[in-house]
């Protein structure tokens, strides 16, 4: 039997020790699904350590202490002037929150806790303030020359002379990316900077600057004891940061590696890979409006990280809801996207489409539509959510040949309707009485063989009779969930036109 990859990683990890696994993402602009691959699988290999009983945690950093790197699409022009600043010192775009970084993490920690992810929360500008990173950011300077001969031998980066590990924030312009540090003081913890604004000033290490990415990583592993962290396919090109990350913390912190998880991107059918600064998103918030945690959950942790995901909302996601209710995919993936104690439906989403459709936003016509198909009712709640699940998806990625609308009244276009397929509709009112979804599709079959009619044209002039279109869903399951009296009623007053 294949072993899940979430229990392979676990296999090499538990029995070491207590595992600290990783996670983090710069908030810099819309947290999407391609950004909750490297959460969801941090998650899956912690869950996987507990249940073999090893001593772990699960830890996530938000890099708000970042710089705002340009002005995104999204973005005001006002914001230009914020850039090169940190995103926690950036006020919201929107005036909502207390900072650019609060903007895009607070909904995102909201999805986290519906998806049944709830990580240790370490803020970078935080850490930074709170002094966690002064011993790090003093050993980086006082070994600059050994960093940037890493540098160098591991990613080809010739670096200037006067290269320093440490960027200070000016006090002046509040930017971190136009600052040079001339001179250090390892005893007051001090470095200080010329700024391209004109402005020289001294900054502390105690929050008043940031150590460059690809030190400030892997200083990150030996302050928080990290032993596992995924990282997408860019950190993982030959040379890349977790390269040179990987010599800095074991030759300059004296801190073994990490061990890596590498995932490949979330690719947006037809559009390519997600970027929250091209624009190219699916929110994750948003994703939860259209399906169950569980199943957003089972839609990365079934798949293998180095395996890219083609994600379509479309029809396809409607067979993932399906897979994952019948649960027809791998059982150790199942039991891994479980949230709390909410299980797969037993009402298929494709009757619910239909369902929902008919009912409209009446969830007592809703339950009453289900339990004329044959369906139990008492799950309620359950039910609801995945109604709301429903009309999200039909308004935001339905293609229009799902969509209906029940016509109340009986549609002109019956009139068009070739007289003889009329009058089979009325035969078929007389043979659908106590029968099953099943039974009725498959008496529309044997009444057009009788007739001599072609099939699909009687199943067309059965939607236009309740629809006013030519096509719609599974007739035997439309008609079963409508109510044989009115289905009755109905067949018959298109057979009289």
């Amino acid at each position: 039997m294949t072993i899940h990859w979430a229990d392979v990683a676990a296999e090499k990890l538990a029995g070491q020790g207590p595992q600290t696994v990783a996670t983090g993402i710069t908030p810099s602009g819309q947290i999407h699904l391609g950004n909750m691959r490297e959460v969801m699988t941090a998650d899956a290999v912690f869950r996987a350590l507990i249940d073999r009983g090893a001593e772990a945690r699960l830890i996530y950093i938000a890099d708000t202490y970042d710089p705002l790197r340009r002005l995104y699409p999204f973005l005001p022009k006002s914001f230009e002037e914020h850039v090169g600043k940190p995103l926690s010192e950036i006020p919201c775009p929107e005036g909502c929150c207390d900072s650019y970084a609060d903007h895009f993490l607070l909904p995102f920690f909201d999805s986290l806790e519906r998806l049944g992810i709830r990580p240790e929360v370490f803020r970078a500008d935080r850490m930074y303030k709170e002094g966690l990173y002064v011993d790090a950011i003093k050993t980086a300077l006082k070994r600059k020359d050994e960093i940037a001969r890493i540098l160098k031998e591991v990613s080809g980066r010739d670096l200037p002379p006067d290269w320093c590990p440490f960027d200070a924030i000016c006090r002046s312009c509040g930017r971190l990316n136009s600052t040079k540090v001339v001179n250090f003081d390892l005893e007051r913890e001090t470095a200080d900077y010329v700024c391209r604004c004109g402005h020289q000033g001294t900054a502390s290490m105690r929050g008043e600057g940031k150590l460059a990415w690809r030190v400030d990583w892997p200083a990150r592993w030996s302050i928080l004891k990290v032993t596992m962290e995924p990282f997408g396919k860019d950190h993982a090109t030959a040379g890349g940061s977790y390269d040179t990350g990987k010599r800095i913390s074991e030759e300059v912190y004296d801190y073994p590696a990490p061990y890596p998880v590498v995932y490949e991107w979330i690719h947006l059918k037809g559009k390519g890979a997600m970027h929250s600064s091209t624009g190219i998103v699916v929110t994750i918030r948003d994703m939860l409006e259209v399906v169950p945690p569980e199943v957003l959950r089972y839609l990365i942790i079934r798949s293998k990280p180095e395996k890219h995901i083609e994600f379509d909302p479309g029809l396809p996601l409607l067979n993932l809801i399906e897979e994952y209710d019948r649960r027809a995919g791998e059982e150790r993936a199942l039991e891994l996207s479980k949230v709390g104690a909410e299980g797969p439906s037993a009402i298929p989403y494709r009757h619910m489409v239909t369902a929902v459709q008919i009912a409209g936003d009446d969830p007592e016509k809703l339950l009453a539509v289900l339990e004329r198909s044959g369906y139990e009712t008492v799950k309620r709640d359950q039910i609801l959510s995945r109604a709301a699940n429903v009309r999200a998806w039909l308004d935001r990625y339905a293609p229009p040949f799902v969509k209906f609308q029940l016509q109340e009244a009986l549609p002109s276009k019956v009139k068009n309707v070739d007289p003889q397929l009329r009058e089979t509709l009325g035969v078929l009112a007389g043979r659908i009485g106590g029968k099953s979804a099943e039974e009725i599709h498959n008496e529309v079959y044997s009444v057009a063989e009788e007739r001599g009619i072609d099939s699909k044209k009687l199943f067309q002039a059965i939607y236009v009779a309740f629809l006013g279109q030519k096509q719609g869903p599974k007739v035997g399951w439309f008609l079963a969930s409508l109510g044989e009296d009115f289905v009755k009623e109905r067949l018959l007053a298109a057979s009289a036109e």
